[in-house]
């Protein structure tokens, strides 16, 4: 209980400094449309594909379908690891100077694009087996596998991206340092102790759930007013999908802000620790202010 009233805590942490400093919010908003136009433009081709080749081509359709999977899924990656990348720097100068830069935030995109890119090509790659081993059969060990596989690749993730970010370091030598990170179980208390992800559950689900709600009331009470006409069904169900679909986007650029930020912080914390260890120095080396400010409570 302690830990998930600690998640809630950061979470108002972190969204003081948005509200202080409106261009952190940016990029998670910028990547929920990115990420929307990526899956309007993929899922068609899917579907295209998938009809085109049929069962009857066999082996060959399913290549050209897994390889359109592949894209949009390293795509998707990208573009979310792009405008995180964004977010990070600007958390990143908001701490360190009060006041994060989109055009230095942005610039440090296009210093490291290579290797975001390549941290993409890694995640997709991880997706595809973790597919994989969940496809090939329903056994509880291979979906607890895959399940593993999928939460340690994406903790590391968090890790990983700000090490590319902030210490400017390639893919194989950010996997070390969140590797050091891990080893010596700072990310593992980070996470015990502030539940971030129980809390950003928590909000998703309420969210969803309450927009889903909303929008079938708003469609259905369109409709029976109608009469179940043909304007009364085409208005309500889009009006009904715009409701539902608001309240998701909401949910979503909130969690992943926060999830961000949460990141940035451990990074940052953990940052500091290596070097006072470096130094020999035994003094305790404080959490960044959102941070701080929860795991001293």
């Amino acid at each position: 209980m302690q830990s998930f009233s600690r998640g809630w805590s950061f979470l108002k942490q972190a969204w003081q400094m948005a509200l202080k400093d409106r261009d952190l919010i940016k990029p998670s908003i910028l990547a929920l449309f990115a990420g929307f136009i990526v899956s309007v433009i993929f899922i068609p081709l899917m579907v295209g594909a998938g009809f085109l080749t049929g069962s009857s081509k066999g082996l060959v359709g399913q290549v050209i379908l897994f390889l359109l999977g592949a894209v949009m899924i390293f795509i998707q990656y990208s573009v979310s690891y792009i405008f995180s990348a964004m977010t990070i720097y600007l958390i990143y100068g908001y701490l360190a100077e009060g006041d994060g830069v989109m055009s230095k935030a942005w610039a440090i995109v296009k210093r490291e694009w290579l290797n975001i890119l390549s941290l993409a090509a890694a995640s997709t790659a991880v997706n595809l087996v973790k597919g994989q081993i969940r496809g090939k059969g329903r056994s509880g060990g291979r979906n607890i596998l895959a399940g593993l596989i999928d939460t340690v690749w994406t903790e590391a993730s968090f890790l990983i991206l700000p090490a590319m970010v902030i210490e400017d370091i390639n893919l194989k030598d950010a996997l070390k340092r969140a590797g050091g990170i891990i080893k010596n179980n700072l990310l593992l208390v980070g996470i015990s102790t502030v539940g971030v992800k129980a809390v950003n559950g928590l909000i998703g689900f309420l969210l969803g759930a309450l927009g889903i709600g909303l929008g079938f009331g708003v469609g259905f009470g369109i409709i029976t007013i109608t009469n179940t006409s043909t304007f009364g069904l085409v208005s309500g169900i889009g009006l009904g999908v715009i409701v539902a679909g608001i309240f998701i986007m909401v949910a979503t650029v909130v969690t992943s802000y926060t999830s961000t930020a949460y990141h940035t912080c451990l990074y940052l914390w953990a940052r500091d620790v290596e070097k006072a260890l470096a130094s020999g120095s035994s003094a305790q080396v404080l959490a960044p202010g959102p941070l701080a400010a929860v795991l001293n409570k």
